[in-house]
């Protein structure tokens, strides 16, 4: 007689548990990209319509409106992460989806300036919640895997973005308020399915007290700093950022005074790039950490940049470029394996905490670069200037690639953090 079997090994997580909530993050990301995306089509038309005025000034409020969400994301990320290190991830990230879709409502009623002010302040809040979303991505991720994900993140917030801008301008024809009503829709529709299939990852023994002087961007970084060689690697990502950054602040204005494109030549050129990126950090990325490791990925996405930027500084055969679009976004794979580097470092009951400081350097980056790269290329395109060089902050972000390069390989890597 076959005796009683004893009791079999565990039975593996089911890949479609672990499926759907990844899915749902990954949807967070792209509708927090997309909604910024969707709106940008009708944001002067809507500007005129609620302020009056001229274009000009409409400009002006729109620079008022995405410094105010920029800068609420930098305040905000580390506020974001402390708080899902308390509570958990799932309350935070429903929560805010929630009030992003009121939000959105909000700003498609909005009669008055101010009205769409308060509207992108509070969706600089609630867009904060990227930290959260990457810090998710950590729990359900092995330390040796956190590059891959964090790739997927960047991969969904690439492609949100792109696709955003798209959707926003066919949705503008039916009037300046659709897009916004569509991007409450997304957000609710996506509250709905994470309320539904969303699990907690932050269990009690990761849990660890909400402290105020922790949840600022300036306290966080602190506290993060203090772990060996983290205020470096820092210093490397921001660096980086001002980097790369300089595309979206100036491709426009560098592209039709060097090759003469039009709006949607430019349009078509960004959404290649957009692409490119989604397929480097969600495909390409993992090829690179399986093959080469973090540290080897880092310095190669630097390798790329350091290729690309003089290149682009001084081309001038339009097709060319937009050709070398595909190798410039190969650079992009740098920051999803720095993200790994400083998460494998990070105790697990702070990974939160991380995530919005890394948040707010992005922030921080967004608002900085803009104004560093565009004041660079109005001073090298002025009239009866001593050069013309429509390509010059590509230079300037050239040597800000290099001291990134200099001050990692001079970092002191640390021992991994339990």
């Amino acid at each position: 007689m076959v005796g009683r079997q004893g009791p079999g090994p565990a039975r593996p997580e089911r890949p479609m548990r672990r499926r759907l909530p990844t899915i749902f993050i990954l949807m967070t990301v792209m509708i927090d990209a997309m909604g910024i995306g969707l709106i940008l089509p009708v944001m002067p038309a809507l500007i005129l319509e609620v302020e009056g005025g001229s274009l000009a000034r409409a400009a002006l409020w729109g620079g008022v409106l995405s410094t105010a969400f920029a800068v609420m994301q930098f305040l905000f990320g580390p506020v974001m992460g402390n708080l899902s290190d308390r509570f958990g991830r799932r309350p935070v990230l429903l929560i805010s989806l929630f009030v992003m879709a009121i939000d959105y409502v909000v700003m498609a009623l909005a009669g008055s300036i101010w009205l769409l002010l308060l509207g992108r302040i509070v969706g600089g809040i609630t867009g904060a919640t990227h930290s959260t979303a990457s810090a998710f991505m950590a729990d359900i991720s092995p330390p040796e895997k956190r590059g891959a994900g964090f790739g997927m993140v960047s991969a969904a917030f690439g492609l949100g973005f792109v696709l955003g801008p798209v959707i926003g301008g066919v949705l503008g024809d039916l009037g300046t308020r659709a897009p916004f009503h569509a991007a409450a829709a997304l957000a609710f529709a996506n509250f709905l399915f994470g309320l539904v299939i969303l699990p907690e990852t932050v269990t009690p023994d990761k849990r660890r007290p909400f402290i105020w002087r922790r949840a600022n961007p300036f306290g966080a970084a602190r506290q993060i700093r203090a772990l060996p060689g983290m205020g470096r690697l820092l210093t490397v990502l921001l660096l980086y950022q001002l980097a790369t950054h300089v595309y979206p602040a100036i491709w426009a204005y560098f592209t039709q005074a060097r090759f003469g494109w039009d709006p949607r030549m430019i349009g078509l050129s960004l959404a290649v790039f957009g692409i490119s990126m989604a397929v480097v950090q969600g495909g390409v990325i993992r090829l690179a950490l399986s093959r080469l490791g973090e540290l080897r990925t880092v310095v190669l996405g630097f390798g790329f940049s350091i290729l690309a930027f003089p290149v682009l500084a001084f081309i001038t055969n339009g097709p060319l470029a937009l050709i070398l679009t595909p190798v410039a976004a190969m650079a992009a794979m740098a920051v999803p394996a720095l993200q790994a580097m400083m998460s494998q470092q990070t105790p697990d009951d702070a990974q939160g905490e991380l995530q919005g400081i890394l948040t707010s350097v992005n922030a921080l980056a967004m608002i900085l670069s803009p104004l560093l790269m565009t004041g660079v290329f109005a001073a090298a395109t002025m009239p009866g200037g001593a050069i013309y060089l429509p390509g010059a902050p590509f230079l300037a972000a050239l040597l800000l690639t290099l001291a990134a390069l200099v001050l990692f390989l001079t970092t002191r890597r640390p021992v991994s953090a339990p």
